[in-house]
């Protein structure tokens, strides 16, 4: 008797406890992840693996897209800074009611003014975007980091000023990690996409790469003495043509039909469930790139990637900012294979340092994209956007040009 009316005031005494603990769990939970249950959502991965994670925060597929603000926008908006079209047409980048703006005037007459919401890309350029109701646009004015300038958007005419490029999922699917779309029934064939502002995942985040982590995160929590990753993507775990798959969702270009939503594609997944990917090894133009990167197919088209295991992330680590790694970084990777012994090595590498730390501006070079060009303010004419060919070649010109500078500071042997 006295044994049971302890266990009925242990209970009684219990009960409150268990409830206002799951309240406090409930307290500290982030709101569920809107791509799925399976889903845990970056932020989870820092416990295990903070050193990866606070590097990866400053790396461009992190920061792919982001809320636009003054810390991410790299364009001044001191005294209103103006980018000129026309005489009488200008664009004028303003802050206005703790907001900031693009604001046009024709004639001194304001036509149109839209908010800065999205910050899309940062290595290169920036573009941006704003919501109206359930859309988004793109800004008419977009900055590059080459021109240190402002510039027109990617593909809008110079002559005017145009507010109403609609933004939908695709290009989403490459610069975020979710964004649901709305109404879809009803949107039929005239591209009238609507999306879920609340659903945006901003960035390319883990789980893009790994796959869902939730029963990952469960099961290591609970057993935090296995060592090895279970219920998770590595890439040691996948096959060559894996692992570029995963890179080839966003890095293959934009020309090719999708099947289905990258955002449904997982690592281990085959790239041709999703895209219609029409390659036949050698027969890349190397000289028409695509300002969204065929990165993967001219990378595929190069003899050292034909004759080799090499891959995307053999000389990619993408959990490191580019800026971190460094050209000589990257050329090391080339001399790995192309040395003295393997004689297959360079003819203009010999023991000048300028050449052993830079291979790839001879054979990797900075072309103009055959897409895209931008205005820089008043001036009315077009500058070039500089793409890096992934084709790995012998390219003539960018030769002539190492040579010539070689005897310009009598460097050549």
């Amino acid at each position: 008797m006295k044994s049971r009316r302890r266990l009925l005031y242990s209970l009684i005494f219990a009960v409150p406890l268990v409830v206002i603990f799951s309240q406090c769990l409930n307290s500290y939970q982030s709101k569920p992840d809107p791509r799925a249950d399976i889903f845990a959502g970056a932020t989870t991965c820092i416990k295990c693996h903070k050193n990866i994670y606070d590097s990866y925060v400053h790396t461009a597929h992190f920061l792919s897209t982001r809320p636009a603000q003054l810390s991410t926008i790299s364009g001044s908006f001191d005294h209103d800074t103006t980018f000129e079209f026309t005489k009488h047409l200008r664009v004028v980048m303003n802050k206005r009611g703790g907001k900031l703006y693009q604001t046009a005037f024709f004639k001194n007459k304001q036509v149109d003014s839209e908010p800065f919401d999205i910050t899309f890309g940062g290595v290169k350029a920036e573009t941006y975007l704003y919501w109206k109701g359930d859309k988004v646009y793109q800004l008419p004015m977009s900055y590059f980091k080459a021109l240190h300038n402002w510039t027109n958007s990617p593909g809008f005419d110079t002559t005017k000023v145009d507010f109403n490029r609609l933004i939908g999922r695709r290009c989403f699917e490459c610069h975020s990690s979710y964004i649901k779309e709305v109404n879809v029934e009803n949107q039929g064939l005239n591209h009238n996409v609507e999306l879920d502002k609340n659903s945006l995942i901003y960035g390319i985040d883990c789980e893009r790469c790994h796959g869902p982590a939730t029963n990952h995160v469960n099961y290591h929590t609970q057993f935090p003495e296995v060592k090895k990753p279970m219920y998770i993507k590595t890439f040691a775990s996948l096959t060559r043509s894996q692992r570029i798959d995963v890179c080839a969702t966003c890095h293959s270009g934009n020309a090719e039909k999708t099947l289905r939503s990258i955002f449904t594609f997982k690592p281990g997944d085959k790239l041709s469930d999703f895209k219609e990917v029409a390659f036949i090894h050698n027969k890349v133009d190397s000289t028409k790139l695509d300002v969204h990167g065929n990165q993967t197919q001219m990378l595929e088209s190069s003899k050292c990637f034909i004759s080799s295991q090499m891959e995307c992330i053999t000389c990619h680590d993408v959990h490191k900012p580019m800026s971190v790694v460094g050209m000589a970084a990257y050329s090391a990777k080339c001399l790995s294979c192309h040395s003295a012994a393997s004689h297959n090595e360079c003819k203009l590498t010999g023991s000048i340092a300028m050449i052993q730390n830079n291979c790839i501006d001879c054979h990797m070079p900075n072309r103009s994209s055959s897409v895209i060009a931008v205005q820089t303010s008043g001036k009315g004419q077009a500058s070039p956007y500089m793409v890096r060919s992934h084709h790995i070649a012998v390219y003539k010109d960018a030769t002539t040009i190492v040579k010539s500078d070689l005897k310009k500071y009598n460097l050549s042997n």
